[in-house]
């Protein structure tokens, strides 16, 4: 089986759901002797949830999951049990206080009115090549960064001239390379070489002591802002997310150990996903003309434009963008920004598909081939059709999280759901207002081999301003 796999690298989410239509959509795989590489995988909706719902408690991370996520030591995605429940607890107060969302919003229309449409502007003006994924993650890693840390790393300039290599950002890029690396290289091969200080385990090595050097200064420069000022609770313009949660619990309540943990897990949420989804909806809308046209009368339709003409709108006003909701959706079902989850069997159990599970036993989940299953989306489940989400009375049509599985479901449930859609709509409701773009002839757009569905060289557009 694993010579199949190697063979198959490049293209290993699209061969393995093929692989898992010709199973009937539940696998077991068998690794050589020796390398531990055993596991069930599945893209049955039932079997997801019973995994991740029904069966919640007898569905952990494990340790193999902590070993291999290591870099975000503690934090709620790399938790179990108590602590990931106490993660979840403080986070989700968080996420619910308006003052969050208003700085989400905040954040979102500043980096746009002062950076990404300024750069696009003049690549229309110049005619020059924009690669549009590149310009997506240093944009959403600022944001990030503002919203997390308080700090704007300028990964994304206003100016074509000014752009450069920021080492936190870069750290982070070489840090994901890292965890793909030890889902594919056997346990004991990587542990040798994180031993030995070898290969690329030393990379990892390095841009740990970046990422962690990094995040001790912002936290002790925030801890020393703190012992002498007291902000109120609703105080956008010197809003945090450690700061939040400091001032939630107490000062000294919390330990800085926790701030970093938390700080990693959310960086690593808000930059990677968001930027991979809006990298696929530009390059779907852009090669789909007919939703280009249905998404740009909807806006014109329901929103008004200001002054610089573009469109900064409230909550309120993006979720009367029914289409547009459905052309995310749409986007998320087919390249899903996390294009797999696993999970680690407790206790001896038996899937609804009738699989056993012995325990101990690695459940990979793939929500990329979740999306392409005929069973569940139709005999088009391979074309984009933002149709399916809206129904008769041109409203949203709800999915079950376990078949519409990018969002994650059960318990685990992404917390951040609704303000991703928010930045995502702001997004693209300013772009496609103000910008055509058209990808570059011969340009080969296809996933990466990686924890992120990132394009594998980026996503180069010609921007053409555009007159509404």
């Amino acid at each position: 089986m694993l010579p199949g796999i190697l063979c198959n690298l490049p293209n290993i989410h699209d061969h393995l759901t093929s692989v898992l239509k010709h199973h009937g959509g539940t696998f077991k795989f068998r690794g050589p002797w020796l390398t531990n590489i055993n596991f069930v995988l599945t893209s049955d909706p039932m079997n997801v949830h019973h995994i991740t719902s029904k069966n919640f408690g007898n569905y952990g991370k494990g340790s193999e999951f902590h070993e291999i996520f290591e870099i975000l030591g503690d934090g709620i995605f790399n938790s179990d049990s108590h602590k990931w429940k106490y993660n979840r607890d403080i986070l989700q107060l968080l996420f619910r206080q308006n003052v969050f969302k208003n700085v989400v919003q905040k954040v979102s229309h500043k980096k746009l009115e002062s950076c990404l449409i300024p750069l696009l502007n003049h690549a229309s003006e110049s005619g020059s090549v924009v690669d549009l994924q590149d310009m997506f993650q240093r944009l959403t890693f600022d944001s990030i960064c503002s919203i997390v840390l308080g700090f704007d790393p300028k990964c994304l300039p206003n100016n074509p001239t000014e752009f450069q290599e920021v080492a936190f950002e870069k750290a982070f890029n070489k840090m994901e390379d890292t965890i793909f690396y030890r889902h594919i290289v056997p346990r004991c091969l990587w542990k040798l070489q994180k031993r030995l200080r070898i290969g690329q385990e030393k990379n990892s090595n390095e841009s740990q002591q970046i990422v962690d050097q990094f995040l001790h200064q912002c936290i002790s420069s925030r801890n020393e802002e703190q012992s002498g000022v007291n902000c109120a609770k609703d105080d956008e313009s010197n809003f945090d997310m450690l700061k939040a949660l400091v001032e939630e619990r107490g000062i000294g309540q919390i330990n800085d150990k926790f701030l970093k943990d938390t700080a990693i897990n959310l960086l690593a949420a808000g930059r990677d996903t968001i930027s991979a989804c809006l990298s696929w909806f530009f390059w779907l809308v852009s090669t789909h003309p007919f939703v280009e046209a249905k998404i740009l009368e909807e806006i014109k339709e329901k929103l008004r434009t200001n002054d610089e003409n573009w469109l900064a709108s409230g909550v309120e006003d993006l979720n009367k963008l029914v289409y547009l909701h459905g052309a995310l959706c749409e986007t998320l079902r087919l390249f899903p920004p996390v294009p797999f989850e696993h999970k680690c069997a407790i206790k001896s159990d038996i899937l609804p598909s009738g699989d056993c599970v012995s325990p101990n036993t690695m459940i990979y989940y793939s929500l990329y081939s979740m999306g392409r299953m005929e069973q569940t989306w139709g005999k088009d489940c391979l074309e984009f059709k933002p149709e399916r989400w809206v129904s008769e009375k041109g409203i949203n049509i709800h999915i079950p999280s376990y078949k519409f599985i990018a969002f994650n479901a059960g318990p685990r449930s992404c917390l951040g759901k609704s303000i991703s859609f928010i930045q995502m709509k702001i997004i693209a409701i300013a772009l496609l207002w103000n910008f055509q773009f058209q990808v570059v002839e011969g340009h080969n757009v296809c996933p990466s081999v990686s924890v992120v569905l990132h394009m594998k060289h980026g996503l180069k557009v010609n921007v053409t301003k555009r007159s509404i």
